[in-house]
């Protein structure tokens, strides 16, 4: 394992119960809240060469990235660029992941574009708001809610992300115009219009598609570069590398040397990115009110307008950057802090909201070629976003010259791997009943979001539900009849559980003796005990016997401390079987007849 993966990804001996102990103890937690005092100690030049090269990397992604996902938001061309800066920064202290980059996204963006009405004061509050929530989940530790939004659930929602980006984006590569936003309305209008098809975006919009998937095609190709390699071999390996990595800036700049050239005979084929404001963002408060020609919008009202965005976007935002630094982590073998995570997300979005920004989070594509291009820690984000800065400040003039249709196949490109086709297949050999929050999902999405994975998440949820209040039970008939919770006993399973003895054992002619194996039951509560105690007596007024096995210690805790008439329980089944059959030599632990010391009585007890 390399020095930077054991910085980044070395245990922690410290918790939260250990804070306030000694200097260790409290350098230790100054060290979890910032991380970067774990790896620049150590930092190297080589380290320093290898960061560099990935921060470039990253920053020649970014940029046509975050032009292209301001249009997907809704908003002018520099707001994507205002939100593509500050995560590299706040991450180069508070990161965990030496892969993760923070910026706009296409999914986040097209939250923005649901939430915040195309107005830039709304998404710069929903920055600010979504910055404040996720950095108080990360203080309360609460990133543990994520996990009850279950997989299909994700999936769900990102394939519908990506065809609704992915048609959106139609309009721009064949040059139509006034194409409604809405999902429904765009595909209706843009099958209305295809007659007016303009055939220069049309042509350069395929072009530059065809020519990202094949340099995408070389990237995934190209041999890794070896020591031995001769010098000449080595420098076209590198020249191949640099610009199959930088593919999306080539294609952009392309793009805008073709528009320059028709611009220049007075002639232009192609429907341009224009005006982009020049200069870096002006550092201010977010907008806490906005002025519209029907007068001033309040705070409140404008919290209002938002809705369900201010639960959705910082959730999905959480959500997708942890997965993201979480399969980076495990696929290059160090760990990551999720809350610590969250403080950094966090944190981005508040003080992004001070540039202008609009709501970030981790960036799947991007992360990549963080990892393919070598990154050995976060200081990688530096090169970053002062190349974007210097981009903003010098080359926003050039933008003008960006066809829309360059920047279309650019996110279509993007976002077209986030559609997982093989997810349905995979669910419906593994466990079908999972294709119902999928489909949920999936299908709500287009119609509204916050719909979608709410109705998503409450389907899993009731499948959750159903299987903790419908335990499958193992049956054993014999001359004792043996019943097994296979998934544990919560309150909700008492009554099925009720059933079946009756219907098994207490029903039948004569009534029957029943064991009970808890081995897989690690928990029960008051409600479990008490109906335990209720088919105790049933067993009994039938003359009948109820014994228990398997139990573990938390389970027989709670069942002492009830006092249950007639609580007989063994070690073992076989035990269990021979006292229930009468066969001398095995005596119960029977709480009524005290054969448990009370010494032990009471420790299990207490």
């Amino acid at each position: 394992m390399s020095a930077a993966v054991q910085a980044l990804g070395k245990p922690r001996s410290s918790g939260p119960g250990m804070a306030g102990q000694g200097p260790c103890c409290s350098a230790a937690a100054l060290q979890r809240r910032l991380p970067i005092l774990g790896w620049l100690p150590d930092y190297s030049m080589q380290w320093l060469k290898m960061d560099f090269i990935a921060g470039l990397s990253v920053g020649l992604t970014v940029i046509p990235q975050a032009l292209a996902y301001a249009e997907v938001a809704g908003l002018p061309p520099q707001y994507g660029l205002y939100s593509a800066f500050m995560g590299c920064f706040v991450y180069f202290f508070l990161g965990t992941s030496r892969d993760v980059t923070l910026g706009p996204t296409a999914i986040m963006s097209l939250l923005v574009s649901f939430y915040t009405f195309h107005e830039p004061a709304y998404a710069i509050l929903l920055a600010f708001l979504s910055g404040c929530i996720q950095l108080a989940m990360g203080f309360l530790c609460l990133g543990f809610l994520l996990d009850f939004i279950s997989c299909p659930v994700i999936k769900g929602f990102t394939s519908a992300a990506t065809v609704t980006i992915g048609f959106g984006q139609i309009k721009n590569l064949l040059g139509l115009q006034d194409i409604p936003r809405q999902f429904f309305l765009q595909v209706y209008y843009t099958f209305l219009n295809l007659a007016e098809t303009r055939v220069g975006d049309a042509v350069l919009g395929l072009v530059c598609m065809v020519l990202l998937l094949v340099l995408k095609l070389m990237r995934d190709h190209v041999p890794p570069v070896h020591p031995e390699m001769p010098p000449g071999v080595r420098f076209s390996h590198g020249l191949v590398w640099t610009a199959t990595t930088a593919r999306n800036a080539l294609v952009v700049s392309f793009a805008a040397l073709v528009a320059y050239s028709f611009e220049v005979t007075g002639y232009q084929p192609f429907v341009l990115t224009g005006e982009t404001a020049e200069g870096l963002p002006p550092v201010r408060t977010p907008p806490f009110s906005v002025t519209t020609a029907n007068g001033t919008v309040s705070f409140s009202e404008m919290v209002k307008d938002m809705g369900a965005g201010l639960a959705v976007v910082p959730l999905m935002g959480l959500l997708e950057s942890i997965a993201v630094a979480k399969a980076f982590a495990s696929q290059n073998n160090y760990r990551i802090d999720a809350n610590q995570e969250l403080m950094a997300i966090g944190l981005t979005n508040v003080l992004g909201s001070l540039v202008s920004s609009y709501p970030v989070t981790g960036s799947f594509g991007r992360t990549a070629v963080n990892a393919q291009s070598g990154a050995c820690t976060p200081a990688g984000g530096l090169v970053t976003g002062v190349l974007v800065l210097l981009s903003l400040n010098y080359l926003t003039s050039l933008f003008y010259y960006i066809p829309k249709a360059a920047l279309a196949a650019v996110i279509i490109t993007a976002v077209a791997p986030l559609f997982d086709t093989k997810i349905f297949g995979t669910l419906w050999r593994v466990k079908r009943l999972d294709l119902l929050p999928l489909c949920v999902t999936f299908l709500l999405c287009f119609w509204e979001v916050q719909y979608g994975i709410l109705a998503g998440t409450l389907a899993s949820t009731l499948i959750l539900l159903h299987s903790v209040a419908r335990p499958r039970t193992q049956v054993s008939e014999g001359p004792v009849l043996v019943l097994q919770p296979a998934s544990g006993l919560h309150f909700p399973a008492v009554e099925v559980l009720r059933e079946t003895m009756l219907s098994r054992a207490l029903e039948a002619s004569p009534p029957r003796s029943a064991v009970l194996d808890c081995t897989h039951v690690c928990s029960v509560d008051y409600t479990v005990a008490l109906a335990l105690g209720e088919l105790l007596e049933d067993f009994r007024r039938r003359g009948a016997a109820l014994a228990f096995v398997g139990l573990q210690v938390p389970v027989l805790r709670v069942l002492l401390s009830a006092d249950l008439k007639g609580f007989q329980y063994f070690s073992t089944l076989e035990e269990a079987e021979q006292y229930l059959r009468q066969e001398p030599g095995t005596q119960p632990y029977n709480i009524s007849d005290d054969p448990v010391p009370e010494h032990k009585v009471a420790l299990l007890k207490a």
